[in-house]
């Protein structure tokens, strides 16, 4: 992600200079984001989608396929044509000046927590799969987070938006592979599910599918606003908000259909991902964790970025020391909790505040499209087709 200072004012953008290719770019920063720690080590899959059985998968998938397509639109074409001076001026457009700076803090103390997840991830890799102490892989992440965040984000967008995507193929493969491979099968993952101690996002599907949004949404919000503030054209916004939020939707479906597959096996295990690669080899199970730990590197450093620049400007002595403090904090806190209640805790109950955020966004646009479109109709000549 490129990063250029006009004044006090820090613009993101990709160099891609093809529209197809920023289209791609935009969609692969998309889900570079979402990736993270929880999806790459398919802990968060397990607890928002194959928890439920069929209804988590397939229903969880189809509402997650619309509505984060949804918000990915509005994020970046909002960005695109309101170019506001703060990405952080996205919560006031939808929520008003009050409740709107609500949402604003809300989603920086979210955000950090997020990032504490991400070191709590790598913890669990270095644990799960090389037997090393945890501390060992939440303070390695927080070293090169910080560094990278520290000298800034150069082509940093066009850097995981080539990333995200072949995570997600590799992901959506050994989705694939734990389905052909499975001992149990789909159909009897999907009987026993419900007998077995698996940790759930919510009590039920819907709650849990808006959640999941809401959690996501408030990751995005900052991020893709200041990125659509770059793109050249409303068309190219819709387009990448579009791909990405339907390629990730869909890759969450086939991963958990493999997770399902192979429900006895992964029930209880920190990195699920890493028990359907080790049935293809050990040597394979290598490279995922470090794909795994690709992943969460990706998200982690946009979100740490997101909480230091949103006090002080990229690239200010306050801003690098910000960074350092932020990243120190967030190892202390990553490592206290197990992962998979780190990721319980953090995501599901500050998914419920973004699933309202959700609700407001969903009836302002509706407001906004039908207010245009009275203009339109009072400012066209009653003889003329609109």
């Amino acid at each position: 992600m490129n990063t250029i200072t006009r004044g006090k004012k820090t613009h993101l953008f990709s160099t891609e200079r093809s529209s197809a290719l920023r289209v791609m770019t935009y969609a692969g920063a998309i889900m570079a984001f979402l990736i993270g720690s929880g999806f790459a080590t398919g802990q968060e899959v397990m607890q928002y989608f194959a928890a439920y059985g069929f209804w988590g998968v397939f229903g969880t998938g189809l509402l997650v396929l619309a509505l984060i397509s949804f918000v990915s639109i509005q994020f970046l074409t909002v960005g695109q044509r309101e170019q506001f001076s703060k990405p952080s001026q996205i919560f006031e457009y939808y929520a008003g000046k009050y409740i709107g700076k609500f949402f604003d803090y809300f989603s920086i103390l979210f955000v950090f927590l997020s990032f504490t997840v991400m070191v709590a991830g790598a913890g669990a890799v270095f644990d799960e799969h090389y037997n090393l102490p945890t501390w060992i892989g939440g303070f390695g992440l927080t070293v090169l987070v910080a560094l990278t965040v520290w000298f800034g984000l150069n082509s940093l967008v066009d850097v995981i938006g080539k990333i995200g995507p072949l995570i997600v193929l590799i992901a959506i493969g050994l989705g694939i592979v734990g389905i052909i491979n499975a001992e149990t099968g789909i159909l009897a993952g999907n009987d026993l599910v419900a007998d077995l101690a698996i940790q759930q996002a919510s009590n039920h599907w819907i709650t849990a599918a808006l959640s999941y949004v809401g959690f996501c949404m408030l990751w995005l919000a900052a991020f893709l606003t200041a990125l659509g503030k770059t793109v050249p054209t409303q068309r190219e916004a819709r387009a990448g908000g579009l791909t990405g939020g339907v390629v990730f939707a869909l890759s969450c479906i086939i991963v958990g259909l493999g997770l399902l597959a192979n429900i006895e096996r992964v029930a209880g295990m920190q990195i699920p991902m890493l028990v359907l690669a080790s049935d293809i080899a050990p040597l394979v199970a290598s490279l995922i964790s470090l794909m795994i730990l690709a992943g969460i590197y990706t998200t982690a450093i946009p979100l740490l970025w997101t909480v230091s620049s949103r006090f002080f400007p990229d690239g200010t002595k306050k801003y690098k020391y910000l960074t350092i403090f932020l990243a120190l904090l967030g190892t202390v806190i990553g490592l206290w909790l197990p992962f998979d209640e780190m990721v319980n805790i953090v995501y599901v109950l500050n998914g419920y505040v973004g699933a309202v955020l959700l609700a407001i966004m969903v009836v302002v646009t509706i407001w906004k499209w039908a207010a245009r479109r009275r203009t339109i109709a009072h400012e066209t000549p009653a003889d003329l087709p609109l």
